[in-house]
């Protein structure tokens, strides 16, 4: 695999990954459910 094969792998998996968090988020917050982060903090900014 060439660089510029792996450089593109590696950006297409992260947008991926990042995408999917922000559905997450999205489905949530329209559910009316508190997004959790994990480390408290949206729990420590209410």
């Amino acid at each position: 695999m060439t660089s510029v094969k792996a450089a593109l792998l590696s950006f297409t998996m992260l947008s991926a990954i990042v995408l999917c968090g922000l559905g997450i988020y999205a489905a949530d917050a329209a559910n009316n459910h508190n997004a959790v982060d994990g480390y408290g903090v949206t729990a420590s900014l209410r």
